[in-house]
């Protein structure tokens, strides 16, 4: 299973990182790494003996977090103007990473850097824009993990 990377400050680690791997319209980034740990605010304690004191909190927190891969998608809309392009893109993204049995624990990030030609992909969400980008990113996936393998 891979988990979704949330947090800007990682995405902001990963990006500070060289690609690992390009295409004509896709970058990966990766970092050996773990996701940062949320900051929750600490609770002021209430007065237990008030009805309206917070009960005591017991046991741990449940964490149902993946394994070790992490997965971040950037699909900016200075390249993919309508909603539905980016979350074609987005959902091809992560169905490229799934379907990549090597992929290393870390942080992963896969950023659009160049638009599609709306000349040929008239359709925001055409067949043709999904076959294409589906192509290309399990390539670009493939070539990142190798490149990652070696590093």
């Amino acid at each position: 299973m891979i988990g979704r990377i949330v947090r800007s400050a990682d995405f902001e680690r990963v990006l500070g990182t060289p690609a690992h791997a390009r295409s004509p319209h896709f970058a990966v980034h990766y970092l050996r790494s773990g996701p940062s740990s949320a900051r929750k605010p600490g609770r002021a304690m209430v007065d237990p003996k008030l009805s309206t004191g917070q009960a005591p909190e017991v046991g741990k927190p449940v964490d149902e977090s993946p394994a070790g891969c992490w997965l971040g998608a950037v699909v900016p809309k200075r390249h993919a103007r309508r909603s539905v392009t980016r979350n074609l893109l987005k959902r091809q993204i992560r169905e490229a990473a799934g379907a990549e049995p090597r992929l290393q624990a870390g942080l992963w990030v896969v950023r659009l850097r160049s638009p599609f030609d709306r000349e040929r992909f008239t359709s925001a969400a055409s067949e043709a824009l999904r076959d294409e980008a589906g192509r290309e990113l399990s390539r670009l996936m493939a070539d990142a993990v190798r490149q990652a393998a070696a590093a």
